[in-house]
């Protein structure tokens, strides 16, 4: 534990120069769980096995190709480890020329991103998974 707890500072350090969102360690020694808060890196509290909620899966409301970010912008809109409240757009969906929002029905913080920028998606397809605040 002592191991992982020296190198949290160093974790941190190097997490502020990435775009990461989330990160997570595991060792026989202990384990570290580190996430962005405003513009501020901070250690968060680990997740027991036994109050872990099943994600709630963001799926596609129309066929199209899914887009990560707007196509006007390099910043995606929602990154894995972020914290989003209910109905934030967390990607796009490309009709032909419309752009259709994709949003979370609940709060929660996006876990995974199920399909690559700029793919082809069927409706009801799981987009983005989301655990639950």
């Amino acid at each position: 534990m002592k191991e992982v707890a020296l190198q949290a500072g160093q974790f941190a350090e190097w997490l502020a120069d990435t775009d990461i969102g989330l990160f997570e360690l595991h060792t026989p020694h202990g384990s570290l769980r580190l996430g962005r808060e405003g513009g501020e890196i901070v250690e968060l509290p680990l997740l027991d096995a036994a109050d872990a909620v099943a994600p709630t899966v963001v799926r596609a409301p129309s066929v199209g190709v899914f887009l990560r970010s707007h196509p006007l912008a390099d910043a995606p809109l929602a990154r894995i480890g972020e914290q989003v409240p209910a109905g934030q757009t967390v990607g796009l969906l490309q009709i032909g020329p419309l752009l259709l929002p994709v949003t979370t029905a609940e709060a929660g913080e996006i876990a995974a991103m199920c399909v690559a920028h700029g793919l082809p998606v069927g409706y009801g397809m799981p987009l983005v998974e989301l655990h639950p605040l």
